[in-house]
Formats: structure tokens, sequence, C-alpha cells
């Protein structure tokens, strides 16, 4: 691979200055009625009362049905009579999840029943990858007791293979990203579980807190599944050194975030330490997130830790992690043999300080070239609400607070969970999707972004149909140079827009794309046009 360019900060600040002073910025517009998505995330009750109820939900962007238009697929509560009070009982049975099928004119279509997919459990998160190398992505559901994995049959529809495929876990799940960690070709998924819930039996609280924090359950151990290649998985958590039994995992993502060709782990936990597992590409994994700087944050005590956002914020060659957490949130800068805490310096501390951030993503909304920062927000123990925050990079390693110039959204208050980002509508800039607690989800379409060049890239497997997760992308224009793992899982509990997408300012064209495949092997476009979703297919071996 070549090496990757460093930008210095003069040049940065320069050309992100002149794109700037020409260019407005976009604004996102709340476009849910008018795009058909009418659902209302519930936690099974009418009174938020214990920790189940207050971890919310997230979502997806995914293609399911393989138009070239991303997908919506929305998680759900339930009533459970060990998690909720018996008021709730009147919605017994009539929650369910939801997939809404994008119909490439900015509106949806409710296919959930169709397509066999309402799961009826206490959902908390979701993701979707092509396990069994048919050509279509599968679905896999992480909830409040066993997980569902549903496996895509290319008709529209989907079947339910939990129990035969292994991936029932019992636990409480949260999260499950995919990713081939042994290179044998097929995808393995990591489940990060939360916590032992006690029905309710833990009452020594401050009663002013609402209910018991993390720290009053013992934590559960995640999972490594390995794909067999036959449409079952085993389960090879001790064996690759990723047993810690009393984790309390919120979300987990995958990256690789050393540069060596192997993608590693990172889970956030709640009320405790990170995990950083490197993979060592000999099957296995070593923690080491204490010695990078990866354990703690806010000056070194555990925090309540939601999801981790990665990208390549100081664009250096290096993949950086934002987490969100209950107080000022981490933007830890990777420096190579360590991560720097750099939060406060940012500007990032003083906005997200006061609010209780959730779903925390890295995206380049406005196309420059500089990844930004968005955060859903929303009171962890109440309903009470809270503004959510968009903060835009400046290019020098610093960021502004915008959402008060950002859309009409950025003044209302929601008790906010999950989020993630996608090109719903495929007009080269990126939409939000957030979930709020016990009320509707708010899609937010980018206005403006695509003001700016812009190139979105979908690496293909061989035969054109399944997405290369693990592949990394990094594309080139001028002095900047930009990296992306193809890893759509990321945030608290959601899944994003599997193309990796790159702002690019005022420039007309791309000098190379480079996609290294997951199997390690390269592929370089030079002279590439920009304005255009490019597909790009792995050569066969």
């Amino acid at each position: 691979m070549r090496p990757i360019a460093i930008l210095t900060m003069w040049t940065a600040a320069t050309t992100l200055t002149a794109r700037g002073a020409d260019v407005p910025l976009p604004v996102f517009t709340d476009v849910t009625e008018q795009a058909g998505i009418r659902v209302k995330h519930s936690f099974g009750d009418y009174e938020l009362s214990n920790i189940v109820e207050g971890t919310g939900t997230g979502a997806m962007f995914f293609d399911y049905d393989g138009d070239g238009w991303l997908d919506v697929y929305l998680v759900n509560g339930c009533w459970l009579k060990e998690v909720n009070d018996n008021r709730g009982r009147r919605l017994r049975d009539k929650l369910a999840n939801s997939l809404w099928r994008n119909n490439g004119d900015g509106t949806f279509s409710d296919v959930t029943e169709e397509a066999g997919v309402g799961d009826k459990s206490f959902g908390f998160g979701c993701s979707a990858a092509d396990y069994d190398n048919d050509g279509d992505l599968d679905l896999y559901v992480l909830n409040y007791g066993p997980n569902v994995l549903y496996r895509n049959n290319g008709d529209g529809t989907f079947s339910d293979v939990s129990e035969q495929s292994g991936l029932a876990n019992p636990f409480w799940s949260l999260s499950a990203p995919w990713f081939d960690y042994d290179r044998d070709g097929d995808l393995d998924v990591y489940v990060a579980n939360y916590l032992q819930y006690d029905d309710g039996k833990f009452r020594s609280y401050y009663a002013a807190a609402g209910y018991p924090g993390p720290l009053s359950y013992s934590g559960r151990p995640d999972a490594l599944y390995r794909n067999n290649g036959d449409g079952t998985f085993t389960e090879v958590t001790s064996e690759t050194g990723l047993l810690n039994p009393n984790g309390r995992a919120m979300s987990a993502t995958v990256a690789d975030l050393n540069n060596d060709g192997l993608l590693d782990l990172y889970v956030t936990n709640d009320g405790m330490e990170n995990y950083f597992y490197r993979n060592t590409g000999k099957g296995g994994f070593e923690e080491e997130g204490l010695i990078l700087g990866l354990a703690f944050g806010e000056g070194g005590q555990g925090v309540s830790s939601m999801g981790p956002a990665v990208g390549d914020v100081d664009r250096d060659g290096r993949l950086d992690i934002y987490v969100p957490d209950m107080g000022y949130g981490c933007l830890l800068i990777n420096r190579g043999e360590y991560f720097e805490d750099r939060t406060a310096p940012s500007n990032l501390a003083v906005v997200c300080g006061q609010y209780t951030g959730w779903g925390g993503l890295l995206l380049d909304y406005d196309n420059d070239g500089y990844l930004d920062v968005f955060v859903a927000n929303g009171n962890a123990h109440h309903e009470y609400t809270e503004e959510d925050v968009l903060m835009r990079n400046d290019g020098t390693g610093n960021f502004t607070d915008v959402a008060g110039s950002s859309g009409e959204y950025f003044h209302e208050k929601y008790v906010g969970r999950g989020a993630t980002y996608g090109d719903y509508d495929n007009d080269g800039d990126l939409d939000l999707l957030v979930v709020n607690l016990n009320d509707s989800p708010k899609l937010l379409r980018n206005d403006g972004g695509n003001k700016n060049a812009w190139l979105t890239v979908a690496p293909k497997l061989p035969g054109g149909k399944s997405d290369a997760l693990g592949a990394r992308v990094t594309v080139t224009a001028g002095s900047l140079t930009q990296m992306q793992d193809l890893i759509p899982m990321t945030g608290y509990l959601s899944q994003a827009d599997p193309r990796p997408h790159f702002g690019l300012g005022k420039a007309a064209r791309v000098d190379a794309v480079e996609i290294r495949w997951p199997d390690g092997h390269t592929t370089e476009l030079r002279d590439v046009s920009t304005n255009q979703i490019l597909t790009v297919v792995q050569d066969a071996p």
C-alpha cells in the first residue's frame, strides 16, 4: 500500500476556510412523516422504571432487497412480566420490530409482515451481513433473551434460523458486528452482551435517580462465533482470548486500528473499563486497552461509555475513536503507539458535557473532507429531553457547534438513544436516522451537503453482490487523503450505510481510489470522477 499523505495544520485550515467561504452549511430537515415512516418506539410500559427499559434501541440502514436503495430496520421493545410493570400489560403482543422498504422516491413502505421480520421480543440492536455468501443481506436482532437470526431468502422474505445456526445467544445482547476474524472467507460475528438484570429485586438506590445503575448488577461475557461455512456457528470466545466474564458491553465495533491489515475489536462498557482486542493474526486476540489509552476516559475513571464511532478525524492516516457517554464523551486520537484524549482541547467537552450522550457518529455531513460529530442525547434514568449535538470539524483538530444553524430539528428536545447515518436518497450527502426513547424515530434529510463534491465507494466481493466487509478504502484528491474501513456496525446499537462515503470539497477529480480487500489483495483506480456511487467488484481468485 502507498504511504498515507499527512496534511499539515496550515494546509488543512486554509483549504477548509476557502471551501467554507463560498459553500453554505447544510441543514437537516425532518422528513419522517412525508417519508411514510409511522411507528413509535416503546419500552413495554408507560413509565420508565428500570435499566432494561432505559437502555433504548438502535436502528439500521441496509439494502435488504439489493435494489441500490437503503432500507430501514427499526427495533422495538415489548411487555415482559419480569421487566415491566403490570400497568403495561395492555401492550403485550402489540409491539414489534419493523422493516421499511425504500421506494426510491423519498418514501418508505412498511413491509414487515410480508418479509417476516417483525420480531416481538424485547429488542435493542440489529446488524446485517451476508453470512451465507449467497449475495443478500441477512438480519441479526439483539434481544433481552434469545437473539434472532433471519436468513434472507432472496425473494423479499426471511426465515428464522436462530436455533439451527447457533446464534440464539440467551443473554441480554446489544450489539453484533460481523467480520472475518480468521480470514477464511466467511463472516464471523461478535456478540456484545450487557448485564444480568434481576427482575427488579435490587432496591437499594437513591430514589431521585429513578432506578439502579449498571454496577448494581453482574456483568455478562461477550461471545465470538466462528462461521462454520455450513449455516452454523461455533462459539470460540475463550480459545481466541476474548473471554471477560464480567463485562458490561454497550456496543462494539471493528477496525484496523494499528494499520497491520488485521481487524481489531473495540468494546465499550458501562461503568467500567473499555476493551481493545488486538488481532494477532494467529486466530486470536490480545487485550491492550489499558496500555494504549483506550480503557478509560475523562482523566482515567470508568464512565458510561456508549457506542464507539471510528474514523480518521485528523486525516493523518490512522483511525481515531469517538465515544459518547453520560459526561463529556471521549475523542481518542490515534498517535500510533497510544491514543490521546483530545476531548477538551478539540472543544467537544464544553458542548457535550452538558448532555447525556448515546448515539455518537463520525460523518462528513458537509462533504468538506473532514469528519464531523453528531450525538443523540437524552437523560438516562428519566424521560427528560435534551438537544442533540452537531459539531463541525474545522480541519485543524477543533470542532465548532453548528447545531443552532442546522435546521429546526436541533431546536427541539428528545430522549435520544441510537443513531445512524446513510445516503437514503442517493443524492451524495449523508442523512441521519435517530431513535428516541418511547417516541417516534426521526429521519433527517441532509439538504445542501452535496454542494461540495463527493464520492461513495461500494466494494463488492467477486460476483458483485456481497459487500466486502472488512475492506479498507483509501481516496486521494490533491493533498487530502482519506480512508475508511468497511465496517457499518458503528455507534450505539445501530448499523450505518455500508458504502464508504468521502467528502471532497471543491475537488474536480479523484486522483486515486485504493481498495484493500479482506483477503489482503489490493485494487487501485486512477483519475476517478467525483459525484458518483462507484461500485468496484473484486476480481475472482
